[in-house]
């Protein structure tokens, strides 16, 4: 079977199917004569710097594979790569002459013995007007580079297409299959990449009934600055009602929120003496769920249902499956050097996994939050989230932000920042400066969702000590919030009429496509989940 491709799936420079316009111009600056060759894209080369054998490559552009509107085979997709790779080596050793060119320029300007016969302003000028073309220099370097790295994975991915089809062959009898239709082909680069065909992932509809496998996990439910004694905590998980409170230990619990005598709601009670008390009738129950106070009537064997409960570092933990609880909970403090200046708690009108779509998604922050945290940030021209082989985190190119889906519905981020809306260095560690998010989504209802979000910073912690800090820290997530919101009930509404709202993934989709799958997985039992490694 031959496995094809179209030339357009290679995403080519544009400019390698335009012939380049060549001026030649001359320039003199204080007695020092410079020939230079300005190329397609502003190229700057001297003939005569004693440089140019060391960057003496041939231009590849007059080889350009003849295949401008035809699918290509394997083998000719593959020569199109490695001809886009020596492009973009061409075009790298083009930017680096540039670069050193014009640092030369700089060093003459500065030269003691040309600032003999030149004024100051004259200097100052000159220096500007460099100051500019190297800067301009600079970002020719960091398209290059983006272009070789794009190149390199399409020549990886239409390399392991030959081998597929050399594997193929060998295993193939009596059969001569000369060409493949174009959906074949798609379907064996989705492979290839190391995803499943985009009909294996359809989210649309009304929202299906929890499955059991879902519920088999530790959920936080609150935090522990919110659970004081003598006081409870309402929330709904998967469908069901329920209310945490501390015993006489100080032990969180948690109850069902309905009492066994007439089903009112325990939470509009109180605490007395670590047991709630329902407040129809005064019955009280303990943190196991057992009735142990009837007023007026005689005591009866009466309990209600309990969760397996548990506090650890600064959260509330329940365990709302059938099966036996794991032993040890997750992790979810902030990295060493951190400090918490916020816990947040909000009831959104969200299906959880909506929400954990719109988290680990950040492609859309340059037209999504254009009026919060990213005001004034650029639209790349290509936007990646890179990830292991196998795995649930990965980091964003270009943004300097790591992030990670932990199961079963947490979302972690490390965020690189110099100061509020703006963005530093090209990842993580060139930061100097960091924000730390938690994002808990916990399935409140199939149209509601638990969010807990946590914020931590690695500087001014100060900030801890800035009487009403939590409001604004609250102002300003709600804001955020507020963005996704609108956009994200949007999506709740097409998907319930039936629109499939992960019909046409891409590649900076990979974090939240790996979500889906990992949890279409779990609740078809498989035994070894994807993207996690084997226990």
């Amino acid at each position: 079977m031959t496995a094809i491709a179209t030339a357009a799936a290679l995403s080519l420079p544009i400019s390698l199917y335009r012939p380049a316009k060549i001026n030649t111009k001359k320039s003199v600056r204080g007695g020092f004569r410079v020939f230079a060759l300005f190329g397609e894209e502003g190229g700057l080369v001297d003939k005569k710097s004693a440089w140019s054998t060391l960057f003496d490559v041939e231009d590849p552009r007059s080889k350009v594979p003849q295949c401008k509107g035809k699918f290509l085979d394997v083998n000719q997709a593959l020569e199109v790569a490695r001809y886009d790779i020596q492009y973009c080596d061409w075009r790298a050793r083009q930017d680096v002459l540039t670069i050193m060119l014009l640092h030369e320029k700089v060093v003459e300007v500065l030269n003691p013995l040309a600032r003999d016969y030149k004024s100051i302003g004259t200097m100052k000028k000159e220096l500007a007007e460099l100051q500019e073309d190297l800067a301009q220099a600079h970002r020719q370097v960091h398209i290059s580079e983006a272009r070789v790295a794009t190149a390199l994975d399409k020549l990886a991915y239409m390399e392991a297409l030959v081998n597929d089809r050399l594997l193929q062959d060998r295993h193939t009898s009596g059969t001569d299959q000369t060409c493949a239709s174009p959906s074949t082909s798609k379907q064996s680069l989705d492979i290839v990449k190391g995803k499943l065909p985009r009909k294996s992932l359809n989210v649309s509809g009304p929202v299906q009934p929890y499955n059991t496998r879902l519920k088999n996990f530790w959920y936080p439910v609150a935090f522990s600055t919110d659970l004081k004694d003598d006081t409870m905590v309402p929330f709904d998980c998967f469908e069901e009602p329920w209310v945490i409170f501390r015993g006489k230990d100080g032990i969180p619990g948690c109850v069902q929120n309905t009492c066994a005598h007439r089903a009112c709601p325990l939470h509009l009670g109180s605490v007395n003496e670590g047991r709630i008390q329902c407040p129809y009738h005064g019955w009280e129950y303990s943190t196991d769920g057992k009735c142990e106070k009837m007023p007026s009537t005689q005591l009866r064997n009466v309990k209600i249902k309990s969760l397996p409960c548990f506090e650890q570092e600064g959260m509330i933990w329940i365990w709302p499956g059938d099966e036996p609880p794991t032993a040890t909970i997750p992790c979810l403090l902030p990295p060493s050097g951190f400090e918490i200046h916020a816990e947040i708690v909000m009831e959104l009108p969200i299906e959880h996994g909506l929400l954990l779509d719109n988290l680990l998604d950040l492609a859309h922050a340059p037209f999504t939050h254009t009026s919060t945290f990213a005001k004034g940030w650029s639209v790349p021209s290509l936007v990646k989230f890179l990830t292991p082989a196998s795995g649930l985190q990965g980091y964003w190119d270009p943004y300097p932000i790591d992030m990670e889906f932990r199961p079963p519905c947490m979302v972690l981020s490390t965020i690189g920042i110099s100061k509020p809306g703006k963005l530093e260095g090209q990842n993580t560690r060139q930061c100097a400066t960091h924000l730390h998010q938690l994002h808990v989504c916990l399935p409140s209802s199939r149209k509601k969702t638990r969010l807990l979000y946590r914020m931590s910073l690695d500087f001014a912690p100060v900030l801890k000590h800035v009487p009403f800090m939590q409001y604004l820290w609250r102002h300003f997530a709600e804001q955020v919030l507020n963005e996704d919101l609108r956009l994200v009930l949007g999506q709740q509404e097409r998907m319930n009429n039936g629109a499939n709202v992960w019909n046409l993934p891409v590649g900076y989709d990979k974090l939240g496509v790996r979500y889906r799958l990992w949890r279409d997985a779990l609740e078809k039992g498989a035994k070894q989940l994807p993207f996690m490694k084997p226990m």
